[in-house]
C-alpha cells in the first residue's frame, strides 16, 4: 500500500490562486514537477523563491556556506507572535550565541539522563489511550506534551499549568499557517503584520503560562532546590564567550519554541508512524516482538532496530517540518541559473523525501530500506528531517529517542487498525498534519 500524500496543483496556475492554496496547504499548493524537477523559480511581484532539490545545492545553502544563506525574514513574521526572537528564527552572532548555551543540554550524555522522564511519559500515554476508535494525532499530542513538561521543567502534563499550555497550543497551532500573508507582501516594520485574531491571542496566553513556569523556575535556582533537568540546565549555563546566561524573556522565546519543535514535530512523527504500522500489519507485528525485549533503561534502546528504521521511514514519509526558507545574501549561481541577492531559497524536505531520482520508490513505506547501501547513499545526500549543518535540530538526537522508545510502548501494549475508507490527507499547518485528523482502531494486545 503506497501511503497518502496531497494531490499536488496543475504546473501552471495564477498567482492569486497560488497564493489562496499556499494560505490553505502548502503542500498541495506545489506543482507535481518538484517530485522531479532538481530546481524550480517561483516569480511574485514582489520577490522570487527558488526551490532546491539539488543535494549539492542542499549542501552548499545549510553545510558548506551557512553563513550566506540565513533563515528568513519571511518566516518569522509568520512566527514571531508565540517565538520572538527564540533560536529558531534569529541569526549571525544572535543565533551562534543562542546556540552555545543551548546545545551542552542536549549532549549525549546528558540526553541519557532524560530518559527516565521520557519512559515514564511513554507508559502514562499506555494508560491513557483507551481501545477503540481513537483520533490518535490528539493522543500523540498529548503524550509529546507530556515528554516535553517532564524533560524540560520535571512536571507531568496533569499539572494545571502545563495542562494549559497544551490546550492553549492545540488551538494556535490549528489557526497559524507556516507564512502568513505578510510574508508575500514588502510591508514596512510599522504595518500590522496581518495574524488573525485568535492566533495573537493564544500565542499571548501560550507565553504568558511560559513566562509562570520560567519565573518559578527561576526562584528555584536561587533557593538551591531547583531539580536537574532541561530548564534549569539551560538557565545556569553561562555563554562560554560572554559570560551572560538568559533572562526571563529570552528564556521564554526558548521554552516556546522547545514546546513548538518537540511536541509538534514529535506527534505529527508519531502519528503518521502508527498510520503506516496500522496500514502495514506484518511490520507492526515485528515492531512489537521487538518490544518485548524492551526494559526501562537506556541500553536497551539498541535493541529496537526496526522500531528506529520505522520511525525514519515515517520521518521520511511525513517530514515534521515539510520547508525551510533561507535568503540568499550575495550573487550565486545555482544550476547555470543566476541568483540575485534577496531571493527566497526553499528547501523541502518534503519534496527531498520523496524525489523520484534519488530514492527507490520514494512513495513507499519500506521500513526494510534503511539497512541498504543504496538508501544510505540517498539519506546522506537527501535526508534531512532535522535540518542539517550548523543549524541541525538541537533536540535530534532527543527525538530519535522519544519517537522509537514511545512507538515500541505503544506497539507493546496495543494493536493498531487503519479503518477501511478513512484515508488521512496530509496538509501543512505548523507540522506536517491530516486535513481531518488520523482515526485508528485501538485493541489492546493480550
Amino acid at each position: 500500500m503506497i501511503p497518502p500524500k496531497p494531490t499536488p496543483r496543475p504546473d501552471r496556475v495564477s498567482l492569486w490562486r497560488y497564493l489562496r492554496l499556499f494560505r490553505a496547504d502548502i503542500l498541495s499548493a506545489q506543482p507535481a514537477r518538484l517530485y522531479r524537477a532538481w530546481m524550480a523559480e517561483f516569480r511574485t511581484p514582489f520577490f522570487r523563491s527558488y526551490m532546491c532539490n539539488d543535494p549539492a545545492l542542499v549542501n552548499r545553502v545549510l553545510v558548506e556556506r551557512p553563513d550566506d544563506f540565513p533563515k528568513s525574514d519571511r518566516i518569522r513574521e509568520g512566527l514571531a507572535p508565540l517565538l520572538g526572537n527564540s533560536v529558531f528564527v534569529t541569526n549571525g552572532e544572535v543565533w551562534k550565541r543562542q546556540r552555545r548555551i543551548i546545545d551542552p543540554a542536549f549532549e549525549g550524555g546528558r540526553l541519557r539522563d532524560t530518559f527516565p522522564a521520557i519512559w515514564a511519559a511513554g507508559e502514562a500515554a499506555v494508560q491513557r489511550l483507551p481501545e477503540g476508535v481513537v483520533e490518535v494525532e490528539e493522543a500523540m499530542s498529548h503524550a509529546a506534551a507530556d515528554v516535553i513538561f517532564r524533560t524540560l521543567f520535571s512536571i507531568p502534563i496533569e499539572d494545571a499549568v502545563a495542562t494549559r499550555v497544551f490546550h492553549e497550543f492545540r488551538a494556535y497551532q490549528r489557526t497559524q499557517p507556516i507564512l502568513n500573508l505578510a510574508a508575500f507582501l514588502p510591508l514596512p516594520r510599522w504595518v500590522p503584520r496581518l495574524h488573525r485574531r485568535a492566533t495573537k491571542a493564544s500565542a499571548a496566553i501560550i507565553r504568558d503560562l511560559i513566562r509562570r513556569l520560567t519565573e518559578a523556575r527561576a526562584a528555584q535556582i536561587a533557593a538551591g532546590t531547583a531539580p536537574d533537568d532541561l530548564a534549569t540546565k539551560i538557565m545556569v549555563t553561562p555563554d562560554p564567550v560572554t559570560g551572560e546566561r538568559f533572562g526571563t524573556e529570552e528564556m521564554v522565546d526558548q521554552v516556546a519554541i522547545f514546546f513548538l519543535a518537540g511536541h509538534e514535530t514529535s506527534a505529527s512523527a508519531l502519528s503518521w508512524a502508527l498510520y503506516l504500522l496500522a496500514t502495514h500489519p506484518e511490520v507492526q507485528e515485528q515492531v512489537a516482538a521487538e518490544a518485548v525485549t524492551m526494559t526501562a533503561d537506556f541500553a536497551s534502546l539498541s535493541r529496537l532496530r526496526l522500531t528506529r528504521d520505522v520511525f525514519r521511514e515515517a520521518l521520511r514519509l511525513y517530514p515534521p517540518v515539510p520547508m525551510m526558507v533561507r535568503e540568499n545574501t550575495c550573487p550565486e549561481v545555482m544550476r547555470d541559473r543566476p541568483v540575485a541577492p534577496g531571493a527566497q531559497i526553499v528547501l523541502s524536505p518534503w519534496h527531498l523525501h520523496r524525489h523520484e531520482r534519488v530514492w527507490d520508490n520514494p512513495d513507499h513505506f519500506d521500513p526494510s530500506r534503511w539497512q541498504t547501501e543504496a538508501c544510505r547513499h540517498a539519506a546522506r545526500e537527501a535526508y534531512i528531517p532535522f535540518s542539517a549543518g550548523p543549524r541541525v535540530c538541537t533536540g535530534a538526537g532527543f527525538a530519535m529517542v522519544e519517537g522509537p522508545l514511545l512507538l515500541a510502548q505503544l506497539c507493546r501494549a496495543f494493536r493498531f487498525e487503519a479503518i477501511a475508507g478513512d484515508v488521512p490527507v496530509p496538509v501543512a499547518h505548523l507540522t506536517v498534519r491530516a486535513k481531518e485528523g488520523i482515526r485508528l482502531r485501538v485493541v489492546r494486545r493480550e
